[in-house]
């Protein structure tokens, strides 16, 4: 990508902050400590329609400011726990004292909920703090279980639409962990500690082109000066335990505000797998497996970020996350002839891991702000080092004699490097921004096997062993152009992103080098017809880019006979996407509709004479999707609340296989009802039911499931302590059956089944004399590929 381009579009972009702009300064105090306000909320707004023209939120001094004053324009300054003020005249905003609502012990505050469902520019910002549908849930993972156009599936792992995997970002940021890294810290996070979560499914050109899905989080921040603290611990109790400690302490100067987090999580979970496999005329072969994987979790960040002055802002977190699992895998294969009248072999094995995982790494922000003009700038550096040991001990069962043995060595290292710099400037009531970034990352895998030999002694396997790396520079950029004409606000936006990679196989000798230039554009409108009612249309193209393990062409072993390979020839896929949403008061309906090209999947492969079965990656030609979701509450009694989401998915995928075109449009839909019971004492109970129509794909049909969960909240000693207790997956009903479409091929029916049938005992307690805080680390995109 020529840099010199980029740099000329910056100056000419630069040359338009000349146009001076009107403003106004001013400060909110306490009306009786007169101590500064943090994080009270300034608003101007339309009088002749109430509409919203800007927000800030004041800094730790308690001060604000407010570019572009508008005629016709009033002002509403509000926090929670003081009483909420509106102003007419400019003047009268240069000191605003704030009204406490209530005393209380250690500034706990008991607080009527705002509206709990709103859209934010066609995205459903779901209020959490304070929301009765939240209420018993022990832990943020569990808030997203019943958060609209959101699913979890059985191994804990986010959904958007039933299909994509979005992008998580902490106030405005992306942060990107490794999937039980990222559920652990979800975990962590108690409803109260956060204010909204805010469901992107359409993302724009301003962000990433990896991101087809954005949850973005709201953490409640420190609301005045001192230091506050707060502890979240989770028990899960099934056949063993899981336990979750985590602990947040925050210190507010009048410039600096300071916070450190640390987490440790152990426990044992449990998984299970029985297949059936079977081409026609030839044997049958019925595979039973058991894991038990015993894992610790440690984690510590901490950061600081510094006022400057009221114009810059400066901040530096420090990351270190350290894992380690003992997992023991036991299975068995139990083989026949084709009508079962004979037993072929009866083999069992066991495949004992070791597993661990160090992360560091460093992230430097610095942003400036001066009228309308706002600059930021994001550097990330990243280490990931992980290292695996297995042994994979085969035996025939009725005799117990060692049919093979074979152990592996892995070292795996990661190194990732991330620059970005976003530049904004507000033209009238226009606003214009545009930024570049460059990401770097290092891939090294070294697997070695060593296979037991005749005169019993482990000798290195070739076939098996793997020395791989991947290298890949992204550059890109983007500008985007956003504006409100009364009623209607419209967005347009255009990405570049210039990829450049290198993947070498060097135990077979092969490098595939890809370079490769993309335009993305983007592009949505939204009407707010009044308060209650709002309309927005969005259309975006995003680029799918294949990571690490689909492009490794070596084996990952699942058992002695089943595993999948990588492809280093994957292409990139490509999704184009148009998305219209509809809100009434809090019912909220949306529709997507799309088509994504070369889309990257696996297919197995039965091999009758050696009873293997492979998984391989490819590209399909294209799959054409459509969904339409919506969610709205009822009010039964004063008591009883009900929230009822109803979504139907559409999936047409053209899928080559075995010489054959499979093309089938499959329908499925999925119902959630989640019943919230405010009973007497403070308590509440919530009765939350999920229900699964069948589904799959081309190839496999996915059978229906469900799931019951009941839980129960109370707080004590004025809200400072918080207990809950829960009952998830009550019925035990949320395992994943599969089953293989065309038989005339191959009958092949398999069933997963997690340990998700829990009870859950959770406590919270919150200390200091300030409001919580919740500071997270700013991690890229770049980072959640490369695992």
């Amino acid at each position: 990508m020529n840099i010199k381009l980029w740099i000329f579009l910056l100056l000419v972009f630069l040359s338009l902050f000349g146009k001076a702009q009107k403003t106004v300064q001013g400060k909110v105090e306490d009306s009786e400590t007169k101590m500064a306000v943090f994080q009270a909320e300034v608003s101007q707004l339309n009088k002749s329609d109430q509409s919203v023209i800007q927000k800030k939120l004041t800094d730790s001094s308690g001060l604000f400011r407010l570019n572009n004053i508008a005629a016709d324009s009033y002002w509403v300054v509000q926090k929670k726990g003081y009483e909420k003020k509106e102003f007419n005249k400019i003047e009268d905003l240069s000191l605003i004292e704030l009204k406490p609502v209530a005393e209380n012990i250690s500034e706990v505050v008991i607080r009527s909920a705002a509206r709990n469902i709103r859209l934010n520019g066609g995205n459903i910002v779901m209020g959490v703090s304070g929301n009765k549908d939240f209420k018993t849930s022990a832990n943020l993972l569990e808030v997203l279980r019943k958060t609209p156009g959101i699913s979890i599936d059985q191994e804990g792992s986010i959904l958007m639409g039933g299909r994509i995997t979005p992008a998580v970002f902490i106030d405005g940021k992306p942060v990107t962990m490794s999937s039980q890294e990222l559920q652990a810290y979800l975990r962590s996070l108690p409803p109260e500690t956060v204010e909204s979560i805010e469901v992107n499914a359409n993302p724009s050109s301003k962000y990433d082109a990896e991101f087809k899905g954005i949850i973005d989080i709201k953490l409640k921040r420190n609301g005045n000066l001192g230091w506050k603290g707060n502890y979240n611990g989770n028990v899960y109790a099934n056949k063993f335990s899981y336990r979750e400690n985590s602990l947040n302490l925050s210190y507010n100067t009048e410039k600096t505000a300071y916070s450190l987090q640390a987490s440790y999580n152990n426990g044992i979970s449990i998984y299970r797998y029985n297949a059936l496999q079977k081409l026609a005329n030839t044997n049958v072969m019925r595979t039973s497996t058991y894991q038990e994987d015993e894992g610790k979790m440690y984690s510590i960040q901490a950061g600081a970020d510094f006022r400057v002055n009221d114009k810059n802002r400066v901040s530096i977190n420090l990351r270190g996350n350290f894992r380690s699992n003992d997992r023991f895998r036991s299975g068995s294969l139990y083989t026949t002839n084709k009508d079962e009248s004979q037993l072929i072999f009866n083999t069992e094995s066991e495949n004992p891991t070791y597993y661990s995982q160090e992360n560091y790494g460093i992230t430097a922000d610095y942003s400036f702000q001066n009228k309308g003009f706002k600059l930021s700038f994001l550097g990330n550096y990243l280490s990931v080092k992980n290292i695996q040991t297995d042994d994979f001990i085969n035996k025939d069962k009725p005799t117990s004699q060692l049919l093979s043995y074979w152990k592996s060595d892995l070292l795996n290292k990661i190194d990732i490097q991330t620059a970005q710099i976003d530049i904004s400037q507000k033209i009238g009531n226009a606003d214009i921004e545009t930024g570049m970034k460059y990401s770097r990352s290092d891939t090294n895998n070294n697997i070695r096997y060593d296979t037991l030999s005749v005169n019993n002694s482990f000798v290195f396997d070739p076939e098996r062993s793997n020395m791989f790396s991947y290298k890949e520079k992204i550059w890109a950029g983007y500008i985007s152009y956003r504006q409100k004409f009364g009623k209607l606000q419209v967005n347009a936006g255009l990405r570049l992103e210039n990829t450049e990679s290198i993947s070498d196989a060097v135990t077979k000798d092969s490098v595939v080098s890809r370079n490769y230039l993309e335009w993305l554009p983007s592009f949505s409108t939204a009407y707010a017809f009044n308060k209650s009612n709002e309309l927005s249309l969005s259309y975006s193209r995003k680029i799918t880019r294949p990571v690490f393990s689909q492009l490794n062409p070596f084996r990952f072993y699942f058992s002695p006979l089943n595993y999948w390979i990588g492809n280093p020839y994957l292409q990139p896929s490509f999704t184009s996407q148009i998305k219209l949403t509809y809100r009434y008061k809090n019912w909220v309906t949306s529709f997507i509709v799309g088509k994504e090209k070369d889309v990257m999947t696996r297919y197995p492969i039965y091999n009758p004479e050696t009873n293997v079965l492979e998984y391989l990656g490819t590209n399909l030609p294209y799959r054409k999707f459509a969904s339409v979701e919506t969610s709205f509450p009822v009010k039964i009694t004063k008591w009883w609340n009900i929230t009822t989401q109803i979504a139907g998915y559409y999936n047409d995928e053209f899928r080559p296989y075995l010489g054959e075109v499979f093309a089938l449009k499959i329908y499925n839909y999925e119902l959630r009802v989640n019943q919230v019971f405010s009973l007497p004492k403070g308590y509440t109970v919530n009765l939350f039911a999920n229900y699964e129509s069948k589904t799959g794909n081309s190839l496999y049909i996915i059978k229906p499931r469900y799931t019951v969960d009941l839980s129960v909240q109370k707080s004590w000693f004025n809200n400072t302590l918080n207990t809950k207790i829960s009952y998830n997956n009550i019925f035990d009903s949320y395992d994943q059956r599969l089953e293989f479409r065309h038989k005339q091929i191959m009958d092949n029916r398999f069933t997963h089944w997690w340990d998700s049938s829990r009870l859950i005992l959770s406590v919270g307690y919150s200390f200091g004399s300030s409001k919580y805080q919740g500071k997270e680390l700013q991690k890229t995109e770049e980072e959640n590929r490369a695992r």
